[in-house]
């Protein structure tokens, strides 16, 4: 359990730290007395890419991410949990899952990498408890399996490299395409006959391919498939095996003799007509759903028709269709993780309960009732933006409205209590369940008025001319002026927000800014010296009236608000700025690469902070006078800044930030949302200090 909370700390310049009091930290700190990891608190919801079914079970299902992670369902997709994560690795996209039927204990699951041909064969003998990568597949970008319905000991999988095929349930592989084929290679897709386990069908990015012999031979089937299309899916009609379909970026294609000619298919619009996936219902063959990168199709004749059954914002991935009951289905689709329908289709919810692979890159938690917290979410658009918790993370309500699917880079608390955002185009303040866009003013936000303009120009022409020397026509003929000049918006990203004292702080990509009046207008800030030419600032802290800031290459700190500027240097050590910090004593902190650096004199030098490297947060905890660090790994840490020694907690979870709520601690994690550290018995010990 964390340590009580202890009382404010209000900054004041007197009380800077002396840099000749500062000792190096010392590392040497005992972790907490078990290994109960932090358990995920969300939000809900993210990148789903698969599933598996288990044969066995309708109710068990497992759920492939695009981080590595895998989740178990054993109520249909109602609920999911972590069950496990492939090669202790965040970059593994999991595109295919298979569950034995013979032996739901052992599992099969295909996995690669984003921009690199890497990947693997994962496989599991206790239920996806634990994983092994497949020695004879390893370092193969595997992008697709099938299993045959007709003898399940034979699986296929599909990689960059080509297709290669098992006899013994995946233990081990065969190449069955030929050896540095120039054209059977980059397999995105597979299909095993259900009555001929020797009949296979490969989809690569440029044209499917086919086998009748188990890989000896193989001839391209394209006629009817327009040249050079990415085949995605295809699938086999199990009661008519001459019935094939093939899904490909180019549209849909449907073939009556087993895939030695296909015509396409029409009645998808033509901007919906990359689908990903293609699922037969297990009970009317004429049903098929093809998942596009625009929206969910039916049919219900065979590929004849087809009507839309989401909107065009849906990325589907994978479709599981309940064999017991067809008219439940689950849909993984790209930000919004997994829809669920009872009704065929025709209607959808979100089924994400216990799923999160969010990318949250900021976090609020509301100043008068901590159980209160925002986050913000970059790269899911309209599924994306901020999330409420009113109860310490356990549930969230997305806050989108408004916000215009715009990524959210930073949230802050004004001092009136109100909560705005900044995201990759503009600042938003939140207000009657809506984001409402702050604005920008130049300057003293003086303006001259137009209608005193005309009227001077049009009205006393003559008089001002006879009289271009006089003081009352120069009077008459002066305009008067607004109160202030209309905010124009922004039109830049905004990286952070800080609050500290009476003001609100931003730093953008065209300068930093500042608000007085708790965020519904802003003004930009003058820097002296280099600083002044520095648009791209990233980072922000305030505590009172401090305000630091940087880019990756440059400091700059005020103790009035902005109304005076220190440039520091960087420490000599440092290449590239990564975090900052001002603690409650004006000491100000700073981390990268090459580790964390301490200076209580205004930066005029630095402190090495031994032990510490790639350090990507700090965070100055007011409540309990500590600076929270995290390094991309999977510790937290907390430097006390009375007593200078520093705790560390091991989380279980790659970490990008940590921050305190009452007595845990609650942190992001680098792809899979937020998670909150359990209930402790023993806190960590910790040694060392300045």
């Amino acid at each position: 359990m964390r340590q009580k909370p202890l009382s404010n700390s209000f900054f004041s310049p007197l009380r800077l730290l002396s840099a000749a009091a500062v000792l190096l930290l010392t590392f040497s700190a005992a972790l907490q007395a078990h290994a109960v990891a932090w358990f995920p608190v969300g939000p809900d919801g993210g990148d789903a890419r698969s599933f598996g079914s288990d044969p066995t079970d309708h109710k068990h299902l497992l759920l492939g991410t695009a981080t590595g992670w895998i989740y178990q369902s054993r109520d249909g997709g109602a609920s999911w949990t972590h069950l496990a994560r492939l090669g202790r690795r965040d970059d593994l996209v999991i595109d295919d899952i298979l569950i034995d039927p013979s032996n739901p204990k052992r599992i099969l699951a295909a996995a690669w990498v984003v921009d690199h041909p890497d990947g693997g064969l994962y496989e599991s003998t206790d239920g996806g408890a634990t994983w092994t990568a497949n020695k004879e597949m390893a370092g193969q970008s595997v992008r697709s399996l099938a299993q045959a319905a007709s003898d399940p000991a034979i699986v296929v999988a599909g990689s960059l490299d080509g297709v290669f095929r098992s006899s013994d349930r995946g233990e081990h592989w065969t190449r069955i395409s030929p050896e540095g084929s120039k054209e059977i290679h980059e397999i995105e897709s597979l299909a095993i006959d259900p009555r001929d386990p020797n009949v296979i069908y490969a989809g690569t990015w440029h044209l499917p391919w086919k086998t009748t012999d188990g890989g000896e031979h193989w001839h391209n089937i394209k006629q009817g498939v327009i040249d050079d299309s990415d085949v995605f899916s295809i699938i086999v009609d199990p009661d008519k095996p001459q019935t094939v379909y093939a899904s490909a970026c180019s549209g849909i294609y449907k073939s009556e003799n087993a895939g030695e000619v296909f015509r396409k298919v029409q009645g998808i619009p033509a901007t919906s007509r990359r689908t990903r996936v293609l699922m037969q219902d297990p009970k009317n063959p004429l049903v098929v759903f093809a998942g596009t990168t625009e929206g969910l199709y039916r049919t219900g004749d065979g590929g004849d028709t087809w009507a839309a059954l989401t909107g065009t914002d849906v990325i589907v991935n994978d479709i599981y269709i309940d064999p017991t009951d067809t008219n439940k289905m689950l849909v993984a689709i790209d930000r919004g993780g997994v829809l669920s329908s009872r009704d065929g289709g025709s209607t959808f919810d979100p089924s994400n309960s216990g799923f999160s692979s969010r990318q949250v890159t900021s976090l609020l938690i509301d100043a008068h009732d901590p159980a209160t917290m925002y986050v913000g979410v970059v790269n899911d658009k309209q599924w994306g933006g901020v999330f409420q918790s009113r109860n310490g993370g356990m549930t969230w309500t997305q806050r989108t409205l408004g916000l215009g699917g715009r990524d959210v880079f930073g949230i802050a608390q004004a001092p009136d209590g109100s909560v705005l955002a900044s995201t990759n185009r503009g600042i938003y303040k939140w207000k009657d369940d809506n984001w409402v866009e702050s604005g920008v003013i130049d300057g003293k936000g003086e303006a001259l008025e137009v209608a005193d303009k005309e009227h001077a120009a049009k009205v006393i022409p003559a008089v001002a001319a006879r009289n271009s020397k006089s003081k009352s026509a120069k009077k008459l003929a002066k305009p008067k002026k607004k109160d202030a000049m209309p905010p124009k918006q922004f039109e830049v990203g905004v990286f952070a927000l800080a609050a500290g004292g009476n003001s609100l702080y931003a730093a953008a990509s065209d300068g930093m800014y500042r608000s007085g009046d708790s965020g519904e207008t802003w003004s930009r800030m003058k820097l002296p010296g280099d600083a002044a030419q520095v648009t791209d600032w990233r980072l922000l802290s305030a505590m009172q009236q401090a305000l630091f800031a940087a880019d990756p290459s440059h400091l700059a700190v005020s103790f009035d608000e902005g109304k005076n500027w220190k440039l520091p240097a960087l420490p000599s050590q440092l290449t590239g700025v990564v975090a900052v910090a001002v603690d409650g004593s004006g000491g100000l902190w700073v981390g990268g690469r090459e580790g964390l650096f301490f200076s209580g004199n205004q930066g005029d030098t630095w402190d090495d902070v031994k032990g510490f490297t790639n350090i990507n947060s700090l965070f100055y905890d007011s409540t309990n006078k500590e600076v929270l660090a995290t390094t991309g790994s999977t510790m937290a840490y907390s430097i006390d800044i009375g007593s200078k020694k520093v705790r560390l907690w091991e989380s279980g979870w790659k970490l990008r930030f940590v921050r305190s709520v009452g007595d845990h601690l609650i942190a992001a994690t680098l792809f899979d949302g937020m998670v909150l550290q359990p209930r402790m018995v023993v806190s960590p010990l910790a040694k060392g200090g300045f």
